[in-house]
């Protein structure tokens, strides 16, 4: 092996995603020559060019568009005369994208961090190509992120049938968007259309939406959207999309099997989930393999089975979510200076950012019970002062507690500010609360998190508003 001296870095960070980039800002502040290698013509990665940020962009505007629209700030005495401009719409989310991604680009600079602009490749365990450049390092983080699931044997031209970077470029609002997958990414899009004047009908294969959520939350979950007019068609398979004319159609089974039926549709968004990315990373020539669900596998400090080799972020096991790569980013970086990063990835909040946004961190109900035996106390947002006075009634609070220990093993919500509220309980389970703590920390009065303190109180029978 070559002498240390004699590498180009002391890190690369192969992707400049949010678990990539953050590795590699982490890295150079801890005093390392650093590398980040990215092929896109911008830094952030999927999240922030064409996921998490320009979809919220278009998940608040097109909030304030159907509250304008559909009478909801009639009723606080606001008369409005409302008209869509999609393309200025379409401006807005640009901008924050330009601006963050502008921003990242700022960071490196700012930090000394060298970004090789291309597509990477293993040459060996210390050797990558970017490009046509040739460059070592002590030790390459891999963190390459994930893409869009293909529906086999459904093409997607992202003008009919369209992926979640198409869904976000449509250039007028679908007549009918039909979602195929109840996860996150298809209800907030399909939110967002909805909103905007499409008629949108959800097909998911498993008898409810939401996968991996807790119970109440799903079906709570499934009633708003339905009341909101999204229409669902569950335990039910696509088997085929056929475009012609500028229309598709969808031939749908039962899950079980039965009789087919077919539906009509101006635009299909594909929606099934995601895979990492390994393709053509070449890690062949590492001395790596992907395991069955195509991911790199790695030990609690990210290594994998190469020395010098370190993975995080979609590309390794757990949720797909920018805020867990980003403290795995913090955390590998560390570990490669030879401090302690820890991440602990039984506090992993996740959020749905519709209207009201669904959120939960730790265990569900179900899963709690497994396991033991458990106290859940809930408290609905109608009995919440400040949800009222914004008639914001939609949704509860859940909180999971051990029935022995009081320890909160997990909370879960539907409230318009349940994304931020979230943090609230993450943080307490971090420090491993009790019901209890939750219950007799004084809340600001009134706000939405007075609800999570009243779901708290309820885990031993005593909430005060309900």
């Amino acid at each position: 092996m070559a002498d240390e001296q004699q590498y180009d870095y002391d890190v690369l960070v192969i992707g400049a995603g949010p678990g990539g980039y953050v590795a590699a800002i982490r890295a150079a502040q801890l005093g390392l020559r650093t590398a980040c290698a990215e092929s896109r013509e911008t830094l952030g990665g999927t999240c922030l060019n064409v996921g998490c940020i320009p979809s919220k962009a278009m998940l608040h505007a097109s909030e304030l568009y159907d509250h304008a629209a559909n009478g909801a700030m009639t009723k606080l005495g606001i008369k409005t005369q409302v008209e869509l401009d999609l393309e200025t719409m379409h401006g807005q989310r640009r901008d924050a994208v330009k601006q963050l991604t502008g921003g990242i680009e700022y960071l490196f600079k700012k930090n000394k961090v060298t970004w090789l602009k291309g597509r990477a490749a293993f040459q060996d365990a210390h050797s990558v190509t970017v490009g046509d450049q040739r460059v070592t390092a002590r030790n390459i983080v891999i963190a390459t992120g994930s893409s869009v699931t293909a529906l086999p044997g459904v093409t997607i031209d992202q003008q009919v049938v369209v992926d979640s970077t198409g869904a976000l470029e449509l250039p007028r609002v679908p007549d009918h968007m039909v979602v195929i997958g109840g996860g996150v990414i298809g209800l907030e899009l399909g939110s967002v259309w909805r909103r905007l004047g499409a008629k949108v009908t959800c097909v998911e294969f498993l008898d409810q939406i939401l996968p991996g959520f807790d119970g109440d939350i799903r079906k709570e979950s499934n009633k708003i959207f339905k009341k909101q007019g999204i229409e669902f068609k569950l335990s039910t398979k696509v088997t085929n999309v056929a475009v012609e004319g500028g229309k598709a159609v969808l031939t749908l089974e039962p899950a079980q099997g039965g009789e087919a039926s077919t539906l009509e549709a101006d635009c299909v968004l594909v929606s099934i989930g995601r895979r990492p990315n390994t393709d053509g990373l070449n890690l062949e020539a590492a001395g790596l393999a992907i395991n069955q669900r195509g991911q790199v596998e790695i030990d609690h400090d990210f290594r994998t089975k190469v020395d010098g080799i370190w993975a995080i972020g979609d590309v390794v096991p757990g949720p797909m979510l920018a805020h867990k790569a980003e403290d795995e980013g913090i955390a590998v970086a560390e570990n490669i200076a030879g401090q302690h990063g820890i991440v602990n990835h039984d506090v992993i909040p996740s959020v749905v950012y519709t209207w009201p946004e669904i959120a939960g961190v730790g265990l569900t109900e179900e899963v709690a019970r497994e396991r033991g035996e458990v106290k859940v106390g809930k408290f609905p947002m109608m009995a919440n002062s400040r949800a009222k006075t914004n008639h914001e009634p939609d949704g509860f609070v859940k909180v999971i507690a051990d029935a022995q220990t009081d320890r909160v093993l997990g909370v879960w919500c539907i409230a318009t500010v349940g994304g931020t509220m979230i943090a609230q309980a993450a943080q307490a389970m971090e420090f491993g609360a009790t019901s209890e703590d939750i219950a007799y920390t004084c809340h600001a009065h009134p706000t939405h998190s007075e609800a999570i303190k009243e779901a708290a109180m309820a885990v031993t029978g005593k909430p005060i508003h309900i």
